[in-house]
């Protein structure tokens, strides 16, 4: 099997990053997850709803849908905070990497441990810039709405497309595809991780700036 791999990459000022990653994040989760199964007998099953809700941002012109899962977007928010203090923390110039990887499970024989098998990959390239003043920090809230929008339409883009997904499980293997721990939702297996690198921060903060001085310009 292969995996499937998607690059994104987003150009943000510090205060955003957050915000980014999680209507990213949430976004892929979204067309991600299932309803919990419900098992009657083996092989007959009903799926649970979905809700949804719609979430704005603070520090970005845009809006994004999430699953109203409360649990979900905990551990979420989690790995998102964990990524966002790495970066900020680590004296770098603002280069860093989220990954979100979705994967099965394969049974194995006694003693080894199941072996866990990734069919995809998203992973989210993020550019930290440092801005001069409100007026640079309003045209980058806006620019940032922008390309997010872009983003969001590329994710479902790539997402129907007619490629692997695991098949639906028997009630004995469900645990093999899905993660089954949240109480109100039932996304497929997944991790993320996160990268921090000290290359190209320079080069685009130049960039940033330029585009920036360009649109006042106009």
């Amino acid at each position: 099997m292969n995996c499937r791999s998607v690059v994104l990459e987003v150009t943000v000022e510090a205060r955003q990053v957050e915000e980014a990653m999680l209507s990213l994040l949430h976004t892929i989760l979204l067309h991600r997850s299932s309803g919990k199964f419900h098992y009657k007998k083996e092989g007959t099953y009903s799926i649970g709803t979905v809700g949804t809700v719609d979430i704005d941002c603070d520090f970005i012109d845009f809006t994004f849908v999430r699953i109203s899962s409360e649990e979900l977007d905990r551990v979420i928010r989690k790995a998102v905070s964990e990524f966002k203090d790495a970066l900020s923390n680590s004296g770098s110039d603002g280069v860093g990497q989220i990954s979100l990887e979705f994967y099965q499970k394969k049974k194995s024989r006694w003693p080894f441990s199941d072996e866990c098998i990734p069919w995809e990959v998203w992973s989210i390239k993020v550019n930290v810039v440092n801005l001069a003043n409100e007026q640079e920090r309003q045209i980058c809230r806006e620019k940032v709405g922008e390309k997010l929008g872009d983003k969001v339409i590329n994710i479902v883009e790539v997402i129907n497309r007619h490629e692997y997904l695991p098949k639906m499980p028997t009630q004995s293997e469900v645990d093999n595809v899905f993660d089954t721990s949240l109480k109100d939702v039932q996304p497929y297996l997944h991790k993320i991780t996160y990268q921090i690198t000290d290359s190209l921060g320079t080069s685009v903060s130049t960039t940033m700036r330029r585009l920036l001085k360009d649109t006042l310009a106009l």
